[in-house]
């Protein structure tokens, strides 16, 4: 069964989707790229004791503080995007990584000797939970903002919201992440 539920950010309306396992996706609901990506269309409304624990920690996160724990979440997809996944989470707040970076962590962990940042850059593209699952926290190895599957308007309002200084990003002049003015 999967769930839904809402959260009013101070960025936008938010999606909240579900299963018995956790948090399977979290979306702002205009503009999104992948909005609903994998969600099924018989998604039922609930109050879910993990959908508490992701408001708490948006509130959190919203007021610009780490919330320093994680809602229960359930990566659903192939095994290379989990990954992804998982080392997005290990991004500590308010710093960031390269794709590059992530792709040079697989190939380690798998023994070969280089992993495509591109391939990287798709799994991040499609995360499907926005914000706990930083991926607004990866960008290109020049500093750009690219890559991003919402746009940079929300990306760069994370990363201020972080305390980054935005002197040291560069926003692009092409690109698809220009053409979406939201996130995930």
């Amino acid at each position: 069964m999967i769930y839904t539920n809402d959260y009013e950010s101070p960025l936008g309306h938010m999606l909240l989707a579900g299963d018995e396992l956790g948090l399977t996706g979290l979306w702002f609901t205009e503009g999104s790229r992948y909005m609903r990506l994998g969600l099924k269309k018989e998604a039922h409304r609930r109050e879910t004791d993990y959908f508490d624990q992701t408001k708490e920690w948006l509130d959190i996160y919203f007021s610009g503080r780490d919330p320093g724990f994680f809602p229960k979440i359930h990566l659903v997809g192939s095994d290379f995007r989990n990954r992804v996944g998982e080392i997005m989470c290990e991004i500590p707040f308010g710093k960031t990584v390269t794709y590059g970076w992530i792709a040079d962590q697989i190939a380690k962990e798998r023994g070969i000797e280089q992993m495509s940042a591109q391939a990287v850059g798709g799994a991040v593209g499609h995360n499907p939970i926005c914000i706990i699952v930083p991926c607004h926290r990866v960008v290109g190895a020049n500093g750009s903002l690219t890559g991003y599957g919402g746009g940079i308007l929300r990306k760069i309002a994370l990363l201020k919201l972080e305390g980054h200084d935005m002197r040291q990003f560069m926003i692009p002049t092409k690109g698809t992440a220009l053409h979406f003015s939201n996130c995930c």
